[in-house]
């Protein structure tokens, strides 16, 4: 009955840093993030849960006869949006799996 002690010490911890990393992804959801593409003409911002909340074009980059223009831009600013969030996740929440095997 020795070891019990150490066993109730060390699920106190994990329930610590459960609660912990709970929490900062909470966080980190509510975060916003911008992504953008050439000299900002397209600007899409979203939220660390990866959901796009807004997207701005200026008015000088909208070709009529170029929509694969913009639509590249757009797909270049939800891509730098989405890696921006990427890697603030694993800075964030990479301190709690950084140990464990698998991870």
């Amino acid at each position: 009955m020795k070891g019990m002690g150490n066993m109730q010490g060390m699920m106190k911890q994990v329930q610590k840093m459960q609660k912990d990393m709970e929490k900062e992804q909470e966080e980190l959801n509510k975060k916003e993030f911008i992504g953008k593409a050439a000299n900002d003409y397209v600007q899409v911002t979203g939220t660390g849960d990866r959901t796009i909340t807004d997207v701005q074009i200026k008015e000088e980059v909208i070709d009529p006869e170029d929509p694969e223009m913009l639509q590249d831009l757009v797909v270049t600013a939800v891509n730098d949006c989405l890696g921006n969030i990427e890697k603030e996740t694993q800075e964030t929440m990479g301190k709690y799996t950084k140990n464990i095997p698998g991870m």
